[in-house]
């Protein structure tokens, strides 16, 4: 049996669009908004997101990725009309390279297109040095009310392991001034990194916990395709020094008050969970706008992904002709079970088994037979009505989820 690694997944990331099928809801679920910003300053050697550097592809030129932005919202209202926005993510790429005043023009710009609810959570994902961090009052005032951090480790040589432009005391200067100005921080952090040993991981995590932010999402370093990492691999933990890593995680956590509500999530009280996230593992909907970005849509016959094109300068071009998609298709019948289990399993607590039903518009019978058998063999928990992993679910995940997979 192989140990399930928590996986970082883009709070963007979708899995690839399936072929047609037909849903029959009654009602469309939950819908989210992601916008995507495409640029950085440095690639990272383990990012396999849709970024690229200036240096590759260019500076942006903010305004006219904030016109392709409005243009593109536009173009997909049909979609969504009329349909309360209950979340915003602005993620990357690096979005803090935005300044305050486009930031403050892309939100406002969406309330005047969408129903957004007056408590929507807004988060917008930053990096920790001195230049963005100097303009985190900005995007408060713009009405940004969630900041996440990539910090990933508190050591330099890890920092710098990582490819990372961030030092140590950039880190922790930019956690201080992000909690004078959002009452919400998210961390985000990484083990099992080059070389990196027991004691200097549970470091990183007790230093997290110090600051006293209420949310920190905890990832297993992966080696993943099309990656710097994957061509010259670095000399990484062994499976079970990674594996002793991920319980000290979740061990240190739990002793600090977190708890641990989805894979890589931890929380400090349930209302200090991410809305957005929870949207995409309890199966709701998401309009992505901007380049790569993706969609989950639904309506009363049908359920479907879409994606925008990757590259900055084809989506930019898409502002002149209109061609926003660079795929979109309907969920099958078939496939529909499988993706949302694949999301559903990822949380602690499982989801209501009614859930799938009204998600997905099949029969909970649908999974009946594979439901069975993954709790025969200890691995999900239907008792009271949820569809929930077990402890050893949790654990060996990628087996639990084969028995739903088509």
């Amino acid at each position: 049996m192989t140990r399930i690694i928590p996986i970082r997944v883009a709070e963007s990331a979708v899995s690839p669009a399936p072929t047609c099928g037909n849903s029959g809801l009654k009602a469309p679920p939950p819908l989210a908004l992601y916008v995507h910003w495409p640029w950085c300053v440095k690639k990272c050697p383990y990012c396999d997101f849709n970024s690229h550097e200036f240096a590759n592809a260019g500076a942006p030129d903010e305004h006219a990725y904030l016109t392709a932005l409005i243009a593109d919202l536009e173009a997909a209202l049909p979609a969504i009309w009329n349909r309360p926005v209950m979340s915003i993510f602005i993620g990357g790429g690096t979005p803090s390279l935005m300044s305050g005043d486009t930031v403050d023009a892309l939100l406002a710009a969406i309330r005047m297109r969408v129903p957004l609810h007056p408590d929507a959570e807004i988060t917008l994902e930053a990096n920790p040095g001195t230049a963005e961090a100097e303009k985190f009052a900005a995007f408060r005032a713009a009405g940004v009310n969630r900041l996440s951090l990539g910090i990933q480790s508190f050591a330099d040589d890890k920092l710098r392991a990582l490819g990372r432009i961030h030092d140590s005391h950039e880190a922790l200067a930019a956690i201080d001034l992000a909690q004078r100005h959002f009452d919400r921080v998210n961390l985000d952090l990484m083990y099992a990194l080059p070389e990196q040993s027991l004691a200097q991981a549970r470091d990183d995590i007790c230093r997290a916990i110090a600051t006293g932010v209420t949310h920190l999402s905890a990832y297993h370093l992966t080696l993943e395709p099309n990656t710097a990492f994957h061509h010259a691999p670095p000399p990484l933990p062994d499976d079970d020094l990674a594996a002793d890593m991920q319980e000290m995680v979740e061990g240190e956590l739990a002793g600090a008050g977190f708890m641990h509500y989805e894979t890589s999530a931890f929380a400090k009280g349930r209302e200090q969970r991410c809305l957005h996230n929870l949207n995409y593992w309890t199966f709701g909907d998401y309009l992505g706008i901007g380049a790569g970005a993706h969609s989950k849509l639904s309506s009363h016959e049908r359920i479907w992904r879409e994606a925008r094109h990757r590259h900055p300068r084809a989506y930019l071009e898409a502002t002149r002709n209109g061609r926003w998609q660079s795929s979109a298709a309907d969920i099958s019948s078939d496939d529909l079970p499988g993706e949302f289990m694949m999301n559903a399993l990822r949380l602690t607590e499982g989801v209501p088994a009614a859930l799938l039903t009204e998600r997905t518009g099949l029969p909970l019978a649908t999974i009946t037979k594979s439901a069975l058998a993954a709790r025969r063999d200890g691995l999900l928990d239907t008792d009271a009505g949820l569809l929930r992993p077990t402890a050893q679910g949790r654990r060996f995940l990628n087996r639990l989820l084969h028995y739903f997979l088509a």
